[in-house]
């Protein structure tokens, strides 16, 4: 929900659109730094940074700490030992590891060797995992003993080397898979410490594919998305410039790895200013001041449930008194924000816009209330927002047949213009490892003949100071917890439940949370009832948390168009509302492994409000 353009006004004025324009200027010149046919990799960037920075803290562990030259030296192991086992530049190796200076190490010896680094979620086994090795083409698999059950949880493995990474923290006691070499870290161990011979990557140019990351997936299994060398190191340069960082700043880690957000806007933008970063395995709302103040945090990344996880903590004496300058990320609600800068004191906030994929973006460089970015001129962009019939689904078009762009106010779906020039970084896009899922995102004659156009699948609105605010999700996909949700995925997964007819999938609006919570209207054969331990069974078995659905609405009969189309419009107004239907509601309820009964008790359980009447109480 966007805040009213008139109480943002009175939170900030705007700030002058020349000095927006100065800084976005500045940006675009860091951007440019980076020409696509330059022979410069990340792990020429991090061997300079380690000679230049050699003894100051890289990254911060618990108890341990790595300097930069410690990071180059065991990088230089992991690519001589991957290399004495047959990789080689080009090669596809994945990493399936959880938050951890390994999961550095392991990366950044990979990039020495000039292999390319396929990201996997943590979340993911059996088929979303065997998905994810097959349409990288990985040659090769690093994995941390913390995420063995994934393995051991998924049959048909392929048969391509497995190597293990010891984990400390959390031994494996369990069968070991077959085919996993437990001897990887002896070999880690004892390879040289000694520069990996630069001439491995010589021949790769700025421009080539450096990381592998998986979309949250909008439609069927996620997908590859291609990460340049040029667009990671570009990434730092810019937001070293936005964010003013210095060697003096420590950066925290708190998001996954193998999400695009830790693994390339705070990473790279450490590194190229110095600075620390302070590693996290997982978000504590219990620890998260207490790792600010123990290690002087400056600069966090957030997603917009992190903020009202803090946000819903009872206040402490001092909370306002901290090191946090500022912080950058996504999904930050005007009214979160607003409670955020009011009870933790003014940080500077730098809410932005885009996808892993995307080749444009928007950041909010004034700090101003609500907003994701702003465009003082759309002549010096890329990005343009067209008219979009969210009713029917399709884009409204002019008397040319072409598409129609948004007047201020309106929403529209956000598109970048892909700019195809050999010289020429900004306004690539790089696609994905499928050719059919890239050509998918591309729209053609959009706004002229031949003319090529990024599709965000996102609706954006902007005001007459040129401010943009992200609206929502086109189509059935939505956004819970930070991860795009494919209804028809998770029906997919659903949809062999015993006794089932047809299972609806849509999410729905839940008070004071970003996004929407996952809702299924089931359907059961005719004498049978619905099992809500059974269902909740199901979810665990084939689907990561985030998209298991929060609320099941038991259907007397099936909704369907005229074509046989499953409705939920009108499933979506009513939500779990008991006043709004007559069907049995269930609430997810993880402690007790099963959906119970809709009361308000049940809901105040999981930690969530009442919807009331058609509103939400």
């Amino acid at each position: 929900m966007n805040m009213p353009q008139s109480m943002a006004v009175q939170a900030q004025a705007p700030v002058s659109r020349e000095q927006t324009q100065a800084l976005l200027d500045l940006r675009a010149a860091a951007s440019a730094r980076i020409k696509p046919r330059d022979h410069y990799t990340l792990a020429d960037r991090l061997e300079e940074q380690s000679a230049r920075h050699g003894e100051r803290p890289f990254l911060i562990h618990g108890e341990q700490t790595l300097s930069y030259a410690e990071v180059d030296s065991q990088a230089n192991q992991m690519a001589h030992a991957c290399h004495a086992l047959g990789l080689q530049p080009g090669d596809v190796c994945a990493i399936l590891m959880e938050n951890r200076p390994a999961f550095f190490i392991c990366w950044f010896g990979l990039v020495k060797l000039g292999v390319v680094v396929a990201l996997i979620n943590t979340q993911v086994s059996g088929k979303p995992l065997l998905h994810a090795l097959d349409t990288t083409g990985a040659k090769a698999l690093v994995v941390g003993e913390e995420c063995l059950a994934n393995l051991h949880a998924t049959e048909g493995l392929p048969a391509l080397p497995m190597w293990l990474v010891d984990d400390a923290q959390n031994p494996w006691s369990g069968k070991l898979p077959k085919g996993l070499d437990r001897h990887f870290g002896t070999r880690l161990a004892s390879a040289p410490c000694s520069t990996f011979p630069r001439h491995m990557r010589a021949a790769i140019e700025a421009q080539a594919t450096t990381l592998l990351i998986f979309t949250s997936g909008t439609t069927g299994l996620p997908k590859a998305a291609r990460y340049s060398h040029m667009r990671w190191l570009s990434s730092g340069d810019v937001m070293e410039v936005t964010l003013n960082a210095t060697v003096d700043d420590v950066f925290y880690c708190c998001l996954p790895l193998y999400h695009g957000a830790a693994a390339t806007s705070v990473t790279s933008t450490a590194l190229r200013a110095g600075a620390s970063i302070v590693v996290r395995r997982k978000f504590s709302v219990r620890e998260f001041w207490n790792d600010v103040a123990r290690h002087r945090i400056s600069v966090f990344q957030y997603i917009g449930e992190i903020c009202r996880y803090l946000l819903n903590r009872p206040p402490v004496a001092g909370e306002r008194e901290h090191s946090l300058r500022c912080m950058l990320g996504a999904g930050l609600s005007s009214e979160s924000w607003q409670r955020w800068v009011e009870r933790f004191g003014p940080i500077q906030v730098f809410e932005g816009w885009g996808a892993t994929e995307a080749n444009t973006n928007l950041i909010n460089v004034d700090n101003f209330l609500g907003s994701c970015g702003r465009v003082p001129d759309w002549n010096r962009t890329n990005l343009r927002l067209v008219r979009f019939d969210v009713e029917n689904d399709c884009h409204p078009r002019d008397e040319n047949g072409f598409y129609q762009l948004c007047e201020v106010g309106e929403v529209g779906e956000a598109m970048g213009m892909v700019i195809d020039h050999p010289d020429i970084g900004g306004g690539r896009f790089e696609g994905y490892t499928c050719a059919a899922a890239t050509e998918s995102k591309i729209r053609r004659n959009v706004l002229r003949e031949g003319d090529a156009w990024w599709s965000s699948g996102d609706l954006l609105r902007q005001d007459a100071d040129g401010y943009c605010y992200f609206v929502d999700r086109i189509g059935d996909t939505f956004r819970w917890k930070s991860e795009n949700v494919s209804t028809q995925e998770v029906a997919d997964a659903l949809s062999d439940l015993p006794a089932l007819e047809l299972i609806n999938i849509y999410g729905v609006q839940v008070p004071e949370h970003e996004g929407r919570a996952g809702m299924a209207a089931v359907l059961m054969q005719a004498g049978q009832a619905f099992d809500p331990q059974a269902f909740y069974a199901l979810t665990e078995a084939r689907l990561p948390r985030y998209a298991a659905p929060v609320f099941v609405r038991v259907s007397a009969a099936a909704d369907l168009t005229s074509t046989f189309k499953l409705r939920k419009v009108d499933l979506q107004r009513q939500g779990y509302c008991p006043q709004a239907c007559a069907d049995p509601l269930f609430i997810r309820d993880e402690a007790s492994r099963t959906y119970q009964p809709y009361s308000p008790q049940a809901l105040a359980r999981v930690g969530l409000p009442a919807f009331v009447g058609g509103r939400h109480g």
